[in-house]
C-alpha cells in the first residue's frame, strides 16, 4: 500500500528518486503512464496487471472505453528503478504532467502519483474543498 506524499526535485537528466518506503513494493518492475487529473501513475507490475484485466472487461463497442485504454496504454512504460532508488521519467510524460523540476510523489493506496508541485498544490486545495458526502 502507497500512502503519504513527498517532495522531490527532478533531476536535470530526468531522474526521479522514489521514495524509500515505496521502493520494495516496485522491485518486481514498476510501469508509469499518464495518469488522471494532469499526474502520473506509478504502479507496481502486479496492480499494473490487475488493472490492464479490469480494463480489458471493458466494452469495446463504447468509445469511451476504448479511448481510455489507448490513453492509458499509449502513454506507458515499463521503468527500472536504479540502484540509487530513481526512476528515469520519460520526456514526453515529463511534458504531459508539465512537471519541470520540483514535484510530489504521492501514495494514492495500489499506485503512486507524481505530480508537479504547483499542480499538486491547486488540486489538493480544490479536493479539499468537496464535500465529503461519499464517506
Amino acid at each position: 500500500m502507497f500512502i503519504g506524499r513527498y517532495n522531490h526535485h527532478l533531476e536535470e537528466k530526468g531522474r526521479l528518486s522514489i521514495p524509500k518506503k515505496f521502493r520494495a513494493q516496485l522491485e518486481n518492475g514498476a510501469i508509469l503512464s499518464q495518469g488522471l487529473d494532469g499526474c502520473l501513475f506509478l504502479y507496481p507490475r502486479p496492480a499494473w496487471m490487475e488493472l490492464v484485466d479490469k480494463l480489458n472487461q471493458m466494452p469495446l463497442t463504447r468509445a469511451d472505453s476504448r479511448n481510455f485504454l489507448r490513453g492509458l496504454s499509449y502513454g506507458a512504460t515499463e521503468v527500472e528503478i536504479d540502484s540509487l532508488g530513481r526512476v528515469l521519467i520519460p520526456d514526453y510524460l515529463r511534458n504531459f504532467a508539465q512537471i519541470k523540476s520540483d514535484c510530489v510523489v504521492a501514495g494514492a493506496v495500489d499506485r503512486i502519483e507524481i505530480w508537479d508541485t504547483e499542480t499538486f498544490e491547486k488540486f489538493n486545495t480544490k479536493i479539499s474543498k468537496q464535500p465529503k458526502d461519499f464517506i
